[in-house]
């Protein structure tokens, strides 16, 4: 007898479907095709036991399965459970009436149990557009599929329970999630907040404006500064995510596997943290198999590079192109995929190997031009993508225990907002988003200058020697420091205040 399953394939952060044929007849035998993997090749072994553990015959017959799409790779163990209820069905053992109104997903265990899997959002979503009644997962991965408003989602733990439903002899409830109160529930719940942030005004004034117009950061300072302190608080003054974000995060984080089993819908923006002897492919995707990066992991997010220098200098060069099109693009032999890429670059480094160049109290041992060569070990093209240098200098321990509470996140957030909304605005007839996105023609049509303006500009790139790539980068945070003022013009005080936010452009650095 032949009957058919259906279940899905991981294309990107999307999924295909995917038709598994089961035939089951005279002889004896079992073959497996349509351009499977190893480990959905392994699934014979896992389905056999799975079967008998769960009080079931598994037929000594020839059995033929046919998964196609042929030309599409077939990877992972997800494909256990509609193999196990297809091989079922065809010997006759449960009822098939009901499989073509299921996507049926899950890895089985020896003893026939029902492990989760990846990717449950977007299967949800493909199951839905491809007009199936609903969807049979882990019971584990049945929330995250669940907020796909339309789709019957049903989670079962183990064989039997699938099997006794398709038959009829039960009738499970679907899981269900109220998406709206899923979704602001958790929309500002940030573990981190600047109130804990004691002095250091200069720096969070920094990354207020980082935040308000989309800038990408890098802070330069000692050992012990707070660097990182203040990044892992950025997020939190973020705008919050739109339901399209969190839907969007969601999905990649699903079909990367790390989402956790508790979180149905992520809320509040990611702050990846990536250490420095990650590889290329680990930072923008890929892999034999290619999977999401940290890049598109912290989509709508935070990617912080902490000690920015001992990256390896091809896997920052790699970044480049996805800092601009916020899309990459993981080209195979046989399949090319596309992850999404938006996020804000923060950065933090030392200023030099020893981290005591212009240190307040302690002196720097580098010898003479180490500090410039340190500083050069990153290229001048990924420098020139970074808005806002910022130099840290530590609080004092004496001052810690006399310095009051910092503002909270949930102030300086309300600020970041309403500079967004004006650049939502601004741009809402275009494909920008923020500021930092202004291209040189988009600088002449919204950061025009006055005479004065003009005159300090040039003024400040003659007397500090800043870099000609600093001149972009400075309109476009001026820009941004007026939306704050919610100034319709930038002004001489816009100016000066993005102007000392090139530090690393000017000559005189590290000499």
């Amino acid at each position: 007898m032949l009957v058919k399953t259906f279940g899905s394939a991981l294309q990107g952060i999307d999924s295909t479907l995917i038709t598994v044929e089961v035939s089951v007849g005279k002889g004896t035998g079992f073959s497996l095709v349509g351009l499977p993997d190893n480990a959905v090749k392994e699934s014979n072994q896992r389905v056999f036991s799975a079967i008998w553990n769960s009080g079931f015959r598994y037929p000594h017959k020839k059995i033929v399965i046919s998964m196609t799409p042929a030309d599409i790779k077939k990877e992972g163990s997800s494909y256990d459970l509609p193999i196990a209820i297809g091989i079922l069905a065809a010997d006759k053992q449960i009822d098939d009436e009901q499989l073509s109104d299921f996507i049926i997903m899950g890895e089985l265990s020896l003893d026939g149990g029902i492990n989760p899997i990846k990717g449950a959002l977007p299967i949800a979503l493909n199951a839905k557009k491809a007009g199936f009644k609903g969807i049979i997962l882990p019971m584990i991965n049945a929330p995250e599929a669940a907020i796909v408003e339309g789709l019957t989602v049903y989670g079962f733990n183990t064989l039997n329970e699938v099997a006794e439903m398709l038959d009829g002899k039960t009738t499970p409830q679907p899981v269900t999630v109220d998406l709206e109160e899923l979704f602001n529930s958790g929309a500002t719940d940030y573990p981190f907040d600047f109130e804990d942030v004691k002095g250091q005004e200069n720096i969070k004034r920094a990354l207020e404006i980082a935040a308000a117009g989309g800038h990408n950061v890098i802070m330069i300072g000692p050992p012990g500064s707070g660097k990182t302190m203040l990044a892992k608080r950025l997020p939190s003054i973020l705008p919050p995510m739109t339901l399209e974000e969190s839907l969007e995060t969601t999905k990649i984080h699903s079909v990367s596997g790390v989402l956790s089993n508790d979180t149905a819908l992520i809320t509040t923006r990611p702050f990846r943290s990536p250490h420095h002897t990650i590889s290329d492919a680990g930072l923008i995707g890929g892999g034999t198999f290619p999977q999401p990066g940290e890049i598109s992991l912290a989509q709508n997010g935070v990617l912080f590079l902490d000690e920015l220098p001992e990256f390896k200098r091809s896997v920052l060069e790699v970044m480049r192109q996805p800092m601009e099109d916020r899309v990459v693009t993981i080209a195979r032999a046989k399949m090319s995929v596309e992850y999404p890429a938006a996020f804000m670059l923060v950065a933090a480094m030392n200023p030099c190997p020893c981290g005591y160049y212009n240190h307040p109290e302690r002196a720097c041992v580098c010898s003479p031009g180490v500090v410039k060569k340190y500083l050069n070990r990153i290229s001048g093209p990924l420098m020139d993508r970074i808005d806002l240098h910022v130099e840290v200098i530590p609080v004092l321990v004496k001052e810690l225990t006399e310095l009051p509470k910092g503002e909270a996140s949930k102030v300086i957030r309300k600020r970041v907002i309403k500079a967004r909304n004006i650049q939502q605005h601004r741009f809402k007839s275009s494909n920008l988003h923020s500021n930092a996105q202004m291209s040189r023609k988009d600088l002449d049509k919204y950061c025009p200058l006055d005479k004065q303006g003009i005159t300090l500009l040039k003024t400040a790139m003659e007397k500090l020697n800043l870099s000609a790539r600093a001149y972009d980068r400075i309109l476009k945070v001026s820009r941004t420091i007026a939306d704050l003022e919610e100034s319709d013009n930038i002004k001489p005080g816009h100016l000066a205040e993005a102007i000392q936010y090139r530090s690393l452009d000017r000559d005189s650095w590290g000499n």
